[in-house]
């Protein structure tokens, strides 16, 4: 796929868990197509004037989680881009029914190892915050990757993987995805 003649029609939306590469890989995707790069996760925190930690420990989940529907939902009434959404978002069925509707999601599907190499030493992660962090996450796995496989397009990404290479995957990704769509009509 040529990227020059690549018209983004729809949002591509990142999901995954913590560490599997949203934001990062995003970023790039967003400059390879020319377009727009949101991480859903920045917009709470302005939204809210808070941090995610602080939302959590002054509002709880809950709060942050009715939060992230609101961005999200508002976010994908503008202009197609690319959107890097926190590993939480697509588990909730308001999300996963409005990314449906209006987007194209991506799961950015690692292994334990590789989400626990990226996150073990990064503060404000407030669900790994406590001494049993990897358990925490194995957890997070077990609840959420059957959740996840409901995306679009899966690509898997892992530490040997560049930026470069999952961007390219993704875009193969979409390309089989809208000519499958396009097929189905």
């Amino acid at each position: 796929m040529s990227d020059a003649s690549h018209k983004l029609d729809k949002t591509l939306v990142l999901v995954g868990l913590m560490g599997c590469g949203k934001s990062s890989v995003g970023r790039r995707l967003a400059a390879r197509l020319g377009v727009g790069f949101v991480d859903t996760d920045d917009e709470i925190v302005l939204s809210a004037g808070m941090s995610i930690p602080e939302i959590f420990d002054r509002l709880g989940e809950r709060a942050f989680r009715d939060g992230e529907v609101k961005v999200i939902s508002r976010l994908l009434a503008g202009p197609p881009g690319i959107m890097a959404t926190g590993g939480g978002a697509f588990i909730s069925p308001l999300v996963r029914a409005e990314v449906e509707r209006a987007a194209i999601s991506v799961w950015l599907r690692a292994d334990i190892e590789t989400l626990w190499e990226r996150v073990k030493d990064k503060p404000g992660r407030p669900l790994l915050a406590g001494d049993d962090a990897r358990i925490v996450l194995e957890r997070l796995m077990k609840e959420r990757y059957p959740v996840y496989a409901a995306a679009d397009i899966v690509v898997d990404t892992h530490a040997e993987n560049t930026h470069e290479v999952v961007v390219n995957d993704i875009l193969q990704g979409v390309a089989r995805f809208v000519a499958q769509q396009k097929e189905n009509k």
